[in-house]
């Protein structure tokens, strides 16, 4: 099994929004083998949380155009790691010092990653 068409679109447009707001160590995983509730992992790092607000904020408005709505919202209020649920993907953006202590591109790596097209 590999991820729909529309979670490759999402993820692409998540990526491509947290990118814009200088987001780093962008990367999406397909975990639609492993996994039943959603198609692919969308990881990217923040420098501090207005940060990461931002690039939640861009993250929502970017997938709100293009018709999808988040499901479930975590991490918000303590502002490390801000998980956005839209079935199909699920955006993990982490302070940069959960991301390294959490690795979750190791926990990943044997799923294959998914091509986001940026200029990183």
């Amino acid at each position: 099994m590999t991820a729909t068409d529309r979670a490759l679109e999402l993820a692409r447009a998540a990526a491509a929004a947290a990118d814009d707001k200088q987001a780093t160590d962008i990367v999406a995983f397909d975990v639609s083998d492993q996994l039943v509730i959603t198609d692919v992992f969308v990881l990217c790092s923040g420098a501090n949380p207005p940060q990461m607000s931002a690039i939640r904020d861009a993250v929502e408005e970017k997938l709100l155009g293009l018709g999808a709505k988040p499901i479930r919202r975590e991490g918000e209020r303590e502002g490390r790691w801000v998980l956005l649920d839209y079935a199909d993907i699920v955006v993990h953006i982490q302070h940069v010092e959960e991301r390294a202590f959490y690795a979750l591109e190791r926990l990943w790596s044997d799923c294959p990653t998914v091509e986001l097209g940026l200029s990183q």
